[in-house]
């Protein structure tokens, strides 16, 4: 089991070897974005460097000066900080997922709001400064959805909308039903 309040600098032998830069090369970049929020700079490791959320996370709150992991505890928590635009859209887009999947349970993972079922993640959301970034969780999804993905900017795992999206809950709920195909092999592609 993970120590709820790991040191960050534990995971700096791991980002060295996987993304093969010393740290110090690391810090250079996150000095350089430093002026940016930290969903941001999370968004940067992960789009432009291909940082997993754990290293993006360690590195950019150890560049931020927390030294332990920092949790939010709720949906509302995590919330706090944002406009009150992107509180109601980011709830908009929950509300509709779990209108038609009453199962999945709302928890905070990697310090963002993420819907899972049972122990597998379905779907997270994060807010940046000026939008916010869809996740659907599983292997192909993005791209099984490419068509319908037309006219957003669409990343390896996330998918930007604006901060005050007119939710489109049925391209939601199948991107859901997609993944929860993907882990009842029974009811499978």
């Amino acid at each position: 089991m993970v120590a709820s309040n790991p040191d960050r600098a534990s995971y700096f032998p791991a980002i060295e070897k996987r993304y093969g830069m010393p740290m110090s090369a690391w810090f250079a970049v996150m000095d350089e974005i430093k002026d940016r929020k930290y969903p941001e700079q999370i968004a940067y490791l992960r789009e432009n460097h291909g940082f997993s959320q754990a290293h993006a996370n360690a590195l950019v709150l150890y560049s931020r000066g927390s030294t332990s992991a920092r949790r939010f505890d709720s949906l509302a928590e995590y919330l706090a900080p944002c406009t009150v635009e992107q509180q109601a859209t980011v709830r908009a887009i929950f509300a509709a997922i779990q209108r038609k999947y009453r199962r999945l349970e709302l928890v905070i993972a990697w310090n963002q709001p993420m819907l899972k079922s049972g122990t597998q993640y379905v779907f997270g959301v994060s807010v940046l400064k000026n939008y916010l970034l869809i996740a659907p969780t599983g292997p192909g999804i993005i791209d099984e959805f490419g068509p319908r993905l037309a006219g957003y900017r669409v990343n390896k795992k996330t998918i930007q909308v604006p901060s005050d999206w007119k939710v489109d809950a049925r391209l939601l709920q199948d991107m859901v039903a997609a993944r929860l195909a993907q882990l009842e092999p029974s009811h499978g592609h």
